[in-house]
């Protein structure tokens, strides 16, 4: 009996293999036209009334069903009839059986699709998407898991309270205290604020403190390139000023590379692409790239910056606006850090009500709504004339799913432009909301300019 031929006969009389494996089989994976035309009765019987079709009830669909040629309509008759319940089968070597021929032929339908893309005879869709084909195909499986029992399951629910989640810390103590020690896979963090007020310098900064700790950083730069953020990354890893940075000699500069180098097994990529030019299909081609040029995997994802991405699944038009188009690349940006499995960090705008405001919040994000509501963790970065004269900081927090957003929700850091750095600055120099402590705590000259921010 052929593969088809007993899938078939399962989906008519095992109603514990339907059930299982119904939800994974698809139309295209049937090569043959009349397996194709039964298992498309048999889908239509089942989504219809949500029980099997006998034998009885299968011929009289067939009659009903349109569009089957003549040739293709006599032979699915003789087929039903070969459609015997016949000796019982194991349930477990079913199901496999089953879930290893869907994962054949998806590979199989996968390279005949990504083949007509590199041929030019597929029109509709672009080489970058191959590499999400084949990944999609290569990833079919069986996922037995239908939910989470409340009652069945406590056990399970107990073991992950207590389970130490693997996190991403900062180099910054108040970004460990506000995530509880750092960022968890799966996340998208947007650092937002106003044009010039350095979201590239912290990421640059971010970048460089991960890869001093051994981690495998990938930054992508829509906006400038790469060798500009390389440079950024060079004045705070080399401890050199922008300006002097240009002066180095080469022997010195070679020798500031090798000791950053000797200090770390991290790696830092970076890779330019067009402003607008480049989706989340094209940061999956390029990581495959260099998961098999470089044997690269990086531990963390660098976007910059979110709002100059494309989507991969709308294109801008007059029925799409910025509102929408936006709201899609944030959450296909959120959707390709759970695919990948590591945290994405990113950046997005403040409107121009924001930008002049003392006190910015999730309703100034520019251009669409949809970002804040997407991301796990946004920040947003305020400067007024007296901080920046003291090299400081402002950042408040305005969406926070990973600590309370009530604490700390606004605080102080240090930063040297010059080297594109951050640091830590003394708790008397940082604001919270305690009240008459922070009376006590912040010095007299400190207290005017820390007022202009509550």
């Amino acid at each position: 009996m052929q593969i088809t031929t007993l899938i078939l006969s399962q989906l008519l009389h095992n109603e514990d293999y339907t059930r299982k494996v119904f939800p994974y089989i698809k139309d295209e994976y049937f090569d043959n036209p009349v397996d194709c035309a039964i298992y498309r009765v048999i889908r239509h019987y089942l989504e219809t009334y949500n029980k099997r079709p006998t034998q009885e009830v299968l011929r009289i669909e067939l009659d009903k069903a349109k569009g089957i040629p003549e040739e293709v309509f006599k032979q699915c008759k003789t087929l039903i009839e070969n459609l015997v319940e016949g000796e019982s089968q194991e349930i477990d070597w079913l199901t496999h059986t089953t879930e290893t021929w869907c994962k054949d032929r998806a590979i199989y339908n996968g390279l005949v699709k990504s083949l007509a893309i590199a041929q030019g005879k597929d029109k509709n869709h672009d080489q970058g998407e191959i590499v999400r084909i084949l990944e999609d195909a290569i990833s079919v499986s069986f996922d037995a898991h239908i939910g989470h029992d409340y009652f069945e399951d406590f056990n399970e629910r107990f073991e992950f309270y207590h389970k130490v989640e693997n996190r991403l810390p900062f180099d910054i103590d108040i970004l460990n205290k506000i995530t509880k020690g750092g960022l968890p896979n799966k996340i998208l963090m947007l650092w937002m604020g106003g044009v010039g007020i350095g979201k590239t310098a912290t990421m640059c900064h971010q970048a460089a403190a991960y890869l001093m700790m051994g981690k495998n950083v990938l930054y992508i730069t829509l906006e400038m390139s790469e060798e500009m953020i390389a440079q950024r990354i060079d004045a705070n890893l080399l401890d050199t000023d922008l300006d002097t940075l240009l002066e180095l000699p080469k022997s010195i500069y070679d020798q500031k590379v090798a000791r950053a180098r000797s200090k770390t097994p991290g790696q830092l990529i970076i890779k330019e692409y067009p402003t607008a030019g480049a989706n989340v299909n094209h940061f999956r081609h390029l990581l495959h790239e260099l998961r098999f040029k470089k044997k690269f995997k990086p531990d963390v994802i660098f976007i910059d910056y979110l709002n100059i991405c494309s989507s991969a699944r709308v294109k801008m038009s007059q029925h799409i606006g910025m509102y929408t188009y936006v709201q899609f690349i944030t959450q296909e940006v959120r959707g390709f850090a759970k695919e990948c499995d590591v945290p994405v960090v990113s950046a997005t705008q403040l409107n121009r009500e924001g930008f002049v405001s003392s006190d910015p919040g999730m309703e100034h994000t520019a251009e669409s709504f949809g970002t804040a509501a997407t991301a796990d963790l946004m920040l947003v970065m305020v400067v007024n004339d007296e901080l920046a004269a003291l090299n400081q900081l402002m950042i408040k927090q305005i969406k926070n799913r990973l600590g309370d957003i009530h604490k700390d929700t606004k605080f102080i850091v240090g930063r040297d432009l010059n080297k594109m750095r951050l640091y830590n600055v003394e708790a008397a120099e940082r604001l919270d909301n305690n009240g008459p402590l922070m009376d006590r705590m912040i010095p007299p000259d400190k207290k005017k300019i820390l007022e202009s921010f509550t």
